[in-house]
């Protein structure tokens, strides 16, 4: 067995805490040990060994992929993780996956996003592997059972037995809350976005219902096969169109985090005695039904308010009903027509030597802070414009300029002056952080990157 995780998608709909360079499914949210990706991979690791785990992705999110990878003790297998040219939808995704399986033999591959939680992932696993055998014949999805008529979901109607789960009489768009309720009321499930099928049958429906998507993906070079195919997600290009489709009823706690109406839902054991979600001493009063979430570090008080959602970020804002959630990626649209960074980077950025947080930003000076694991280093550089003075706040950094060596520990500092070649290693084992101090009023494109360490 293969799991193929697709790890794109932007998850502009959860922003300001999900941002285009730093998606939701890397983040870890409160209460949670681990990123939803990581979790992801988890899940995966349950069905088989990390050799046999394709991730699908963008070459944006290389460094998250490795580094949290890293951070849970793996060393990535570089030839399975599958960089799109272009962000194409999810059947091309799939199919990316699917042609690097189908190089060394056919097998069943069990596709997940990596941006969705799951409660009960032994239960989901068990699940999966007592329909394997349905992938002879069958393309199989997991459809949750659902607890409440939703409108952000499509849903599944359920035929005739197959085996363990039931063939599929339809396929139905995501409703209004009336229709929704008696979708319930009928039995039908909510489409999960999880897919197992043997990858010959996949391909084989693919050339049917898809030829224009399966002819770009004859060819070798993938870059000729993203140009060619169209942009299509695998609901519309694909299973809506076979006929071999079976699903399966799940229970397993199953969360898609498609937006902060599944956020509040998600964290419903945070509620208060007026169903108040929020994490940290925020203040709400004379309010019910109302989701607050921040990092904490800030006196939060709701006053009056009900059915109300606040997220609060170091550099943005969000206030909105919540019944006006599925609004907020046109609040993305808008920042992104008006070049705000703040649409697509967090004040924190991942490189691949580590991650540099903004702390302070002036036209004279800049203050940043350096996180380095172990084992990571700063390339050899140069600045022509600008100064650094590095202070070391925990570690043991080892610093080089001009050629000489340096060792810093805690509450040490060094100035650099531009035009200086240097760099910064961790050879300790423990995480290193510098905080780093820019100066000299020139915040143009200025260093110079060298490649003889």
């Amino acid at each position: 067995m293969k799991v193929i995780i697709l790890c794109g998608g932007s998850g502009s709909r959860l922003w300001p805490l999900s941002r285009t360079n730093y998606p939701k499914q890397f983040l870890r949210l409160a209460n949670m040990s681990h990123s939803i990706f990581q979790m992801t991979l988890q899940r995966a690791l349950m069905l088989c060994p990390l050799e046999d785990v394709l991730f699908v992705t963008s070459e944006t999110y290389k460094h998250l992929i490795y580094g949290q990878m890293e951070e849970m003790g793996f060393n990535p297998v570089a030839e399975n993780v599958l960089f799109e040219p272009m962000a194409k939808n999810t059947l091309p995704a799939i199919c990316y996956g699917v042609k690097k399986i189908r190089q060394d033999a056919d097998d069943v591959a069990v596709v997940f996003s990596s941006d969705h939680l799951i409660d009960n992932e032994a239960m989901l696993a068990k699940t999966i592997e007592s329909a394997v055998s349905l992938t002879q014949e069958h393309m199989v999805i997991f459809g949750i059972k659902p607890d409440s008529p939703e409108t952000v979901y499509g849903y599944i109607k359920p035929d005739k037995p197959c085996g363990v789960g039931f063939t599929v009489e339809a396929f139905k768009e995501k409703p209004d809350f009336e229709t929704a309720k008696e979708y319930v009321k009928q039995g039908y499930l909510w489409n999960s976005g999880m897919f197992m099928f043997n990858t010959a049958v996949f391909t084989e429906e693919v050339r049917k219902h898809n030829p224009e998507v399966y002819n770009a993906f004859i060819e070798d070079d993938i870059n000729i096969c993203f140009e060619k195919t169209p942009s299509v997600s695998i609901d519309y290009g694909l299973m809506e169109k076979s006929s071999i489709n079976a699903v399966l009823p799940m229970s397993v706690g199953w969360n898609d985090l498609g937006n902060f109406i599944a956020f509040y839902d998600k964290y419903h054991t945070n509620q208060d005695a007026d169903r108040n979600v929020h994490f940290y001493d925020e203040i709400i009063l004379d309010g019910k039904d109302n989701l607050v979430y921040s990092n904490g570090d800030k006196a939060i008080a709701v006053v009056g308010l009900s059915n109300v959602v606040v997220i609060d970020q170091k550099d943005a804002l969000l206030i909105c009903e919540r019944g006006s959630t599925a609004k907020v990626g046109e609040v993305v649209k808008t920042l992104k027509e008006n070049d705000d960074k703040r649409a697509d980077y967090h004040l924190t950025e991942y490189t691949s030597w580590g991650s540099l947080t903004s702390l302070e930003d002036t036209s004279q000076y800049k203050v940043k802070r350096l996180t380095l694991p172990p084992g990571k280093a700063i390339p050899t550089q140069m600045h022509y414009h600008r100064n650094e003075h590095w202070i070391v706040v925990n570690g043991t950094a080892v610093i080089e300029i001009e050629g000489e060596e340096k060792i810093l520990r805690g509450g040490e500092s060094i100035f650099v002056n531009s035009g200086v070649r240097h760099r910064l290693e961790n050879r300790g084992k423990v995480l290193l952080e510098v905080i780093e101090v820019q100066s000299g009023g020139y915040w143009g494109e200025d260093v110079v990157y060298f490649n003889n360490d």
